[in-house]
């Protein structure tokens, strides 16, 4: 059982491994579709714009809030614990990953308010996209788990250069250590 006031931000030590179930493999080269995403900075998020740049977008499955318990058993779900911790350190990298020429975007299917709340408790310096309605994981068919009757997707991060798929990070393990695995792949094979 959680309690409120669950420490979102240390991980456990023995959270399980997620494998890879290969639901992400057909990603690899594929177009970025065209949808529309809300966006914790009030905007509205044509991704048919991520077909000129490159943009990093890491999905997870949904941020806890300290006023909220966190799911029955959250911690056992392969790939659940560590979105609040993924989200700081993308953070504390965004800068170096900005002047490498990428554009950072996190994306869940909670809503745009829902995350709000955690931007703004973060002072995340990028902004999180909302797919409540499913459209952009439909669209890529995105690895999703079912938790207490609601789809949230597995996590996984995806380099969009000029509209295709170039790079996907899947599974990710451990999620506080992933942001430097993307920045490293960036700065090295990432390169123009």
């Amino acid at each position: 059982m959680y309690f409120m006031g669950t420490n979102l931000i240390q991980l456990p030590s023995d959270i399980p491994r997620p494998l890879d179930d290969g639901q992400a493999d057909h990603l690899w080269g594929a177009a970025f579709p065209s949808v529309k995403l809300l966006s914790t900075d009030g905007a509205t998020v044509a991704t048919d714009s991520f077909k000129n740049g490159r943009y990093i977008i890491y999905c997870y499955p949904m941020t806890g809030r300290p006023d909220v318990p966190l799911p029955k058993g959250w911690d056992s779900v392969p790939g659940a614990r560590g979105c609040t911790p993924e989200s700081l350190m993308f953070a504390q990298h965004y800068a170096e990953l900005k002047n490498l020429g990428f554009m950072v975007y996190g994306l869940s299917t909670q809503s745009q308010e829902y995350q709000r709340e955690m931007v703004e408790r973060l002072h995340l310096p990028f902004p999180i996209l909302s797919d409540s309605n499913l459209l952009l994981t439909k669209a890529l068919m995105l690895p999703t788990l079912i938790v207490e009757g609601q789809t949230l997707l597995k996590r996984l991060t995806m380099v969009v250069e000029n509209g295709v798929i170039r790079k996907v990070f899947y599974p990710v393990f451990p999620p506080d250590k992933h942001p430097e695995e993307v920045l490293y792949w960036a700065k090295h094979a990432g390169r123009g």
